[in-house]
């Protein structure tokens, strides 16, 4: 296990700032305070409310305690990048804290997380997690540091009407990356002013670059071309499939199927993806999670009633076709609790309330998330929710998850600038795949590497 980060009392006095003010005397537990860190945004207030319903609920359960829920105003990475500078002490770490999958082993590994399992053994709820959502919560070491909100997948979204007017049939499912490019050539042709088929690239759109774009290609060009070999247990370089899939990116911006490379490096591109492009008719695909209704949805960040007739969902091919004939990406967020916490006991009581099955189940409907309990994921309301859940659902079954590995954040950058340097034409795509396949060597060193 590595060692902890140490932080002067500098860093700390930063982590509390960046934190949104507190001081670290607010920061620390008095013993009957609970301290909630998570994220919020114009465009994400789903789990505010969850959060807040938590508290009320938590609150009157437990006399004399007070939930203290700070959160975060800021994007996925800048939020990340906050979090980890306040779990890096126990002066700013908060007592319970949402955390992205791909962070909890690497977190859990640098001992920031609490483990959970003797909790777990007395919580008769956990039976009704499934499997995978036990997993997004585990540790190298097999324990569990923390409890899955939801997960997800990723498909591709497009408006129909686009594609009629391109005289494209829908339902509309492409078998191979050459029917996306005949598709996108298609409503390039008939309606000059309307974005084809969009696909992340780039540092700016961080990790959305690469489980909602780049990831659909590399996993979906053939056995040993994704980023991690799991029996040999190294990092995958020299990959034809790397190369073929930035190709694929180059192709679509240099034939302006895609946004502009302006438009990609903007953090903010997905806003104008959801709010505007889609329900303008201006977009005509774009490939994204599974949530993507809980934008259009009453109540929603960008409320579009015509969505569920507009919109259409197919499953993102493979290269060539070949089996198992689609790709998806899946992810999610879970709440874990800081090993530095003075309440271990009332932290892990608050995510249950947070996660119990009447919680979970306006979560998962209101966030648009796939269930990761059973009782939710069999509940009329749910299944009822919005009409796509069957199709997000179905993307499961040729989904893929990142590699669990601590060293998985930095590997992940360098394949966002691997795709960045490709459609702002610095490299090409031999070329970005060797600077990537040399990062990776330089963070695992070459005994962590095997040639694909």
């Amino acid at each position: 296990m590595k060692a902890r980060t140490v932080v002067t009392s500098i860093a700390a006095a930063t982590a509390a700032v960046l934190l949104g003010g507190c001081s670290a005397e607010e920061g620390e537990s008095n013993g009957d305070t609970v301290t909630v860190v998570y994220a919020k945004t114009d465009s994400f207030e789903v789990l505010d409310t969850l959060m807040k319903t938590a508290k009320e609920e938590f609150e009157a359960s437990h006399e004399g305690i007070t939930v203290d829920l700070q959160p975060i105003t800021a994007t996925d990475d800048d939020y990340k990048t906050r979090l980890q500078l306040s779990l890096a002490s126990p002066d700013t770490a908060p007592d319970v804290f949402y955390e992205d999958t791909f962070t909890v082993r690497s977190d859990a590994e640098a001992g920031y997380l609490l483990k959970l399992d003797d909790k777990l053994a007395d919580w008769a709820d956990w039976e009704m997690f499934d499997e995978a959502g036990r997993n997004a919560g585990k540790g190298e070491d097999g324990g569990t540091y923390a409890l899955p909100l939801g997960t997800d997948t990723r498909v591709i979204w497009y408006n129909k009407d686009v594609l009629e007017k391109a005289g494209i049939a829908t339902p509309w499912q492409p078998e191979s990356w050459d029917d996306i490019l005949a598709t996108a050539a298609a409503i390039k042709e008939s309606q000059p002013d309307v974005v084809p088929f969009n696909m992340y690239a780039g540092t700016g759109t961080g990790e959305g670059t690469v489980m909602q774009s780049f990831y659909e290609l590399l996993y979906g060009t053939g056995e040993g071309t994704g980023l991690y070999d799991d029996d040999a247990g190294k990092w995958v370089v020299g990959s034809q499939g790397f190369i073929d899939s930035l190709t694929f990116l180059q192709t679509l911006y240099d034939e302006g199927y895609a946004v502009s490379a302006d438009q990609a490096l903007d953090p903010n591109v997905w806003q104008a993806v959801f709010g505007e492009w889609f329900p303008k008719g201006t977009l005509g695909a774009t490939v994204e999670g599974s949530y993507t209704p809980s934008f259009w949805a009453e109540g929603g960040q960008y409320p579009w009633p015509e969505y569920t007739d507009t919109m259409g969902v197919a499953l993102f091919p493979t290269q060539d076709g070949q089996a198992p004939g689609g790709v998806s990406m899946s992810g999610g967020w879970t709440l874990a609790a800081s090993a530095q916490t003075d309440v271990p006991d009332l932290a892990f009581d608050f995510m249950t309330t947070v996660l119990n099955k009447e919680n979970a189940l306006w979560y998962a409907i209101n966030n648009a998330q796939i269930a990761v309990r059973s009782d939710v994921a069999e509940d009329p309301t749910y299944l009822e929710a919005n009409p796509f859940v069957g199709a997000v659902t179905d993307a499961v079954s040729v989904t893929h998850f990142r590699p669990a590995n601590s060293d998985y954040p930095k590997i992940s950058v360098a394949a966002q600038q691997a795709t960045e340097a490709v459609i702002t034409g610095q490299q090409s795509p031999a070329e970005a795949a060797a600077a990537y396949d040399d990062a990776v060597r330089e963070i695992v060193g070459d005994d962590g590497v095997i040639t694909g």
